[in-house]
């Protein structure tokens, strides 16, 4: 039988601070350093790697390259990318590590990036 007496911490005010759980103190981890990693890729500029793209400094490869037709105009955003007006052909090819919905164009000496979704890829 128990009696009627509540027998707590002797040290606390409630009963709900007697049956609180201890606070913990937040262990403190040394700062470990990070270390960026860049993908790179053999036989391609560093440029291509981080998403940076000068069309002059790459070189369309030995095979593999494509006539495609332009099917809608589009205005280049930057000096990376290649303006295409509908109905014109262009060569086309891909560079290892570049987004997939992209390709390297190119009209005469002009040379820049431009959308798959704007051309018609022929053989």
């Amino acid at each position: 039988r128990f009696s009627g007496t509540f027998v707590g911490n002797a040290d606390s005010a409630s009963p709900a601070a007697a049956t609180s759980p201890p606070t913990v103190a937040a262990a403190t981890l040394p700062a470990v350093p990070t270390i960026p990693v860049v993908p790179t890729i053999v036989g391609v500029p560093n440029t291509v790697a981080e998403g940076v793209l000068n069309p002059n400094e790459v070189k369309p490869p030995a095979s593999g390259t494509r006539r495609a037709r332009v099917l809608y105009d589009y205005e280049a955003a930057d000096s990376t990318e290649l303006a295409l007006l509908a109905d014109e052909m262009i060569t086309v090819y891909s560079l290892p590590g570049m987004d997939p919905d992209w390709l390297i164009g190119e009209r005469g000496n002009q040379k820049g990036k431009v959308p798959v979704t704007y051309l018609e890829l022929l053989s």
